[in-house]
């Protein structure tokens, strides 16, 4: 059995999902966190069921811009139940989906979720009415906290059971007699494939869904003016364009039914609409951003800083010991201290500034403040030919680039989508920041540390300016649904950080140990001095680094967090400001930062952006790389 998970973005989907499936979708206080649909089987009142988390969108229609993924999933057919997730503090702007899912004509039932947030605003909702109106079961849930999940997936297993279709919703005359005269014919040529409903398709094609129009006239030729006559006598009686009539029509249905179900009293205003004068204001909102921000920084540094001291100091004596029972230069030591050496780096140098970065980060998202800190670069954005909305993946970039590029989808335009997955890849990730703390943080202090990301802000902003003045075109203003501030709860902070970190330590972590054997490997076969010799012209000659830097650019290829403990190994001490100067630190950390994205990345922009984008996006980083760690080593020297 099957149940598929559908809503609005910020309905609470995922929530829902990772309550009954364990934490494996990742979730956040900000519209467009759920970019591609996640499944897992869960075992559900002892029975095995696959639920499926779908992205989140206003709509089915080709012009939302996330639709696609989620429409073609829901037409495909392969389900036994629709869960439509409702937000009950926006109850009629929520149930324009809901009455577009009706029309699919499958088993459904609708959980009314957030209740918390519609009482907070005074709003009364009557389930069982709203039940009544839609035909289908209605579940009232509090998902964040656990509340009504258990009774909304018992009736989820009836209501599958017995396989009864959602009614369909009525609308005014003309509009029923243009649907019915539309599907009518699409009966006719056999168009209804018994998938997809006769009448959802008419829709489809009255409301002029430029994706459904080309499927359909492509293989049923003879539909198009029988569709076109249809829309030309509902303009006719209503003087709108056809797609307005019907949305429009859906819109006025489900404000009613919201009118009918529900009654509105006087919202209790508390310390949410306080601090979001603050965080918004115009005189108040940039400086709280530079604050919030500041804060995350200096506790990462903060915590990284003093974990990972005497974590080193430990490691350094277990190796010692254990590798000082071995004859030294052997192979059999040679491996000892590689595996060793690899399991230390991810223990000691990564993981300490790793989970504070990630807990940050996730605090953030939870809060709501993301979509708080788009609305606030909004003008910046729109300086380099964007707007606030692309802000979105750009800071999912600080914590892994793959989604960062992945969540250009929520963007509208075809150029926004391909200059902000450009600049995502340039966004230091949680992997870069790890190099950044463990080596300019650690060694010469936090202001270091800042100004790598103060820098690295301003080749950005240049960047997407020289992009946005190359690819001709303009951004859609911004409309951006920016949720209510939420106290985050202590066990999806964790699990959202576990979720990140289980990635670390199951694909990082061992690439870590593997990479360190096979560098103790070329040691040891005299091989690694030709591949540094190799990368001496760049590494050497242009940006002034020791030889022996070279191999760890290229494992740093794989994942960042590897250039880290690579260089630990190459250099033969944890303690790499005894062998690097300030100048060369700063230079290969300024290299690490812009150069190449690692492998996953570039697997999802390939995917994403096609290969040809993907191959001269590698060689912009790999030459911006260069150019800004060459400045900085000049700047070194014209200052010392």
């Amino acid at each position: 059995m099957k149940f598929v998970l559908a809503g609005q973005p910020n309905s609470g989907k995922s929530t829902i999902f990772n309550a009954v499936a364990g934490y494996r979708a990742a979730t956040a206080n900000f519209p467009g966190s759920s970019v591609s649909f996640t499944t897992s089987r869960a075992l559900i009142l002892g029975r095995e069921v696959e639920v499926v988390d779908l992205p989140g969108v206003y709509s089915l229609t080709s012009a939302d811009a996330g639709a696609g993924e989620g429409e073609s999933y829901l037409l495909g057919g392969d389900y036994d139940l629709i869960i439509d997730v409702v937000d009950a503090s926006r109850l009629g702007r929520s149930l324009e989906l809901t009455l577009q899912l009706l029309e699919l004509r499958r088993p459904m039932i609708v959980a009314l979720n957030m209740m918390d947030e519609a009482e907070r605003r005074g709003i009364s909702i009557d389930a069982a009415a709203l039940a009544r109106e839609l035909g289908v079961p209605v579940i009232d849930t509090i998902a964040r906290r656990g509340q009504g999940l258990r009774e909304l997936f018992r009736t989820a297993l009836q209501h599958a059971h017995l396989g009864r279709p959602a009614p369909v919703p009525s609308f005014d005359r003309e509009v029923e007699a243009a649907l019915q005269s539309v599907s009518s014919a699409l009966q006719e040529v056999g168009a209804d494939s018994g998938v997809v409903p006769a009448r959802f398709s008419a829709a489809k094609l009255i409301e002029g869904d430029s994706l459904f129009r080309r499927s359909v006239f492509g293989q049923y030729p003879g539909l198009e003016p029988v569709v076109t006559a249809a829309v030309a006598d509902l303009e006719r009686a209503h003087g709108w364009s056809a797609d307005q009539i019907v949305s429009g029509g859906r819109h006025a249905l489900a404000h009613a039914i919201e009118e009918r179900v529900s009654v509105h009293g006087s919202p209790s205003l508390g310390w949410r609409e306080w601090l979001d004068r603050l965080l918004l204001g115009p005189w108040t909102g940039g400086a709280m951003m530079v604050a919030i921000l500041a804060a995350l920084f200096w506790i990462v540094f903060g915590v990284g800083q003093r974990i990972e001291g005497p974590l080193v100091g430990v490691f350094e004596r277990v190796i010692a010991t254990a590798v000082g029972h071995l004859e030294p230069g052997s192979l059999v030591a040679t491996l000892a201290h590689g595996v060793l050496m690899g399991l230390a780096g991810g223990v000691a140098i990564v993981l300490p500034y790793l989970i504070p970065f990630l807990l940050g980060l996730a605090v953030l998202e939870d809060t709501g403040y993301l979509p708080r800190l788009a609305y606030i670069l909004d003008s910046l954005m729109h300086r380099i030919g964007l707007h606030g909305k692309s802000v979105l993946p750009l800071i999912l970039g600080y914590g892994c680039s793959v989604p960062a590029i992945m969540s250009t989808r929520i963007l509208e335009s075809r150029r926004d989508r391909r200059i902000t997955g450009v600049l995502a890849a340039f966004i230091p990730c949680s992997a870069r920041s790890v190099v950044i703390f463990g080596l300019v943080a650690a060694y010469l202090g936090p202001l270091w540390a800042l100004s790598i990301y103060v820098l690295n802000l301003g080749v950005v902003v240049v960047l997407g300016s020289i992009l946005s003045s190359r690819m001709r075109g303009s951004s859609p203003g911004l409309i951006l649904e920016i949720p209510e501030l939420s106290v985050p709860h202590l066990r999806t902070l964790v699990a959202k950080t576990w979720l990140t970190l289980r990635e670390f330590i199951t694909i990082a972590w061992p690439l870590l140990v593997a990479s360190s054997v096979v560098l103790g490997l070329l040691e040891w076969l005299h091989a690694h001095d030709e591949i540094n010799a190799l990368l001496s012209p760049l590494t050497v000659a242009v940006l002034g680094l020791p030889s022996a830097v070279g191999m760890t650019l290229v494992f740093g290829v794989l994942r960042k967090e590897l250039t880290l403990v690579m260089l630990v190994q190459a250099l033969g001490t944890t303690h790499v400001n005894e062998v690097m100067t300030v100048a060369q630190l700063m230079t290969f950390t300024l290299f690490v930062v812009f150069y190449v994205p690692c492998v996953a990345t570039v697997a999802v922009m390939a995917r994403e952006m096609g290969w040809r984008d993907t191959a001269w996006v590698s060689g912009l980083t790999i030459v911006t790389a260069t150019v800004i760690a060459l400045a900085g080593r000049l700047a070194f020297a014209l200052v010392s």
